[in-house]
């Protein structure tokens, strides 16, 4: 993997990530842009002792521009976008209208591919790794920030979802807290040790591992299982079999199976619901552990996906009980989404 970092015409940081080690990359940015001007505060919710980011900037991002006018896609033909070279591998840069910015974090963006049609499910084997060095070295990377407690890199994707950018892209979030998800994960962490004198993450994986019945996935470094109890009615767990805290201590086993891994899995959940069917919207999370807690290694690396579409025709809904009471109601038994995720393995 080579690594080229250059800034855009207003100041942000852009990174080629590319395979061949001779690339050159010195296109410049030839847009007008004025300097970034962000306002992003970070407040906390007394009640529920969790923090929410307000960045009323982010009202005038790019939403849902046609494919000619993508800011994701190459530079070319006299139109100049986010990405000023006229191809490329895989790019990460800092977001234009970030959620978390200065003292408050850092939010960027990682182009997957400059093909504007394609999907993550799409790339091959080599161009999925480079992902994963992208996501490694960023991690790494923000691990120096001095606001930055814990990273966070996800994929949204499908208008479904949310998403404002049809390119195939994700994002990488630099948090300056330990998110609500995470302090609960932490908390279960700590009282199952003092409980057990084990580890949980080892423990979910162990137990999911001879019960069977939930397990998607059992590759030689990598598991991926349904959880027991899953929020989401099509959701996925994928973990490595040796624990790690994040992307950087992955070993390069783990690092050369994941691709096949992750690429099938994604294949598998646009079959659930039968050919003919757009492709399934989805969330992709990686948990990583934040960077002050006391012993990071009790931590497990894992990847979370899951899609809001229980059936043909219909999404899953956050009503009254999971938005009000972050109570989830689940209309597909776990087991019954491990079977049918087994049942539409890629040919």
């Amino acid at each position: 993997m080579k690594k080229t970092a250059t800034r855009l015409a207003d100041g942000r940081e852009l990174i080629y990530y590319d395979a061949r080690d001779d690339a050159v990359r010195d296109a410049v940015d030839q847009r007008p842009l004025d300097p970034i001007a962000t306002r992003s505060e970070i407040r906390h919710d007394r009640l529920l002792g969790d923090r929410v980011a307000i960045a009323s900037h982010r009202q005038a991002r790019t939403y849902h521009p046609p494919a000619d006018e993508c800011p994701l896609c190459p530079s070319r033909e006299g139109r100049h976008s986010e990405i000023p070279a006229s191809d490329y591998d895989v790019v990460v840069f800092e977001n234009r209208f970030p959620s978390l910015a200065g003292d408050s974090g850092r939010c960027e963006v990682v182009c997957f591919t400059s093909d504007h049609d394609a999907s993550f499910a799409d790339l091959d084997a080599e161009q999925a790794a480079l992902v994963l060095d992208a996501w490694t070295d960023r991690t790494a990377e923000l691990a120096q920030h001095p606001a930055v407690e814990q990273v966070f890199c996800f994929e949204n994707r499908g208008k479904e979802i949310g998403v404002t950018l049809g390119h195939p892209h994700g994002q990488i979030y630099g948090y300056p807290f330990v998110p609500p998800r995470t302090r609960l994960m932490l908390r279960s962490l700590g009282e199952h040790r003092e409980a057990t004198g084990r580890n949980l993450f080892d423990d979910v994986v162990a137990d999911e591992l001879a019960d069977g019945r939930r397990v998607v996935l059992d590759g030689e470094h990598w598991v991926a299982f349904v959880p027991y109890a899953a929020h989401w009615p099509y959701e996925v767990h994928l973990y490595p079999k040796r624990r790690v805290p994040d992307l950087p201590a992955l070993d390069e086993a783990a690092r050369t199976e994941f691709p096949q891994m992750y690429l099938e899995l994604l294949k598998r959940f646009d079959r659930i619901f039968g050919e003919g069917e757009p492709p399934s919207p989805y969330i992709s999370a990686w948990h990583q552990a934040p960077y002050r807690m006391a012993d990071r290694g009790e931590f497990a690396l894992h990847l979370e996906l899951f899609t809001i579409r229980r059936t043909s025709g219909k999404l899953k809904f956050l009503a009254g009980s999971e938005s009000g009471m972050n109570v989830f109601i689940n209309d597909v038994p776990p087991e019954t989404a491990a079977e049918r995720l087994r049942e539409v393995a890629s040919k």
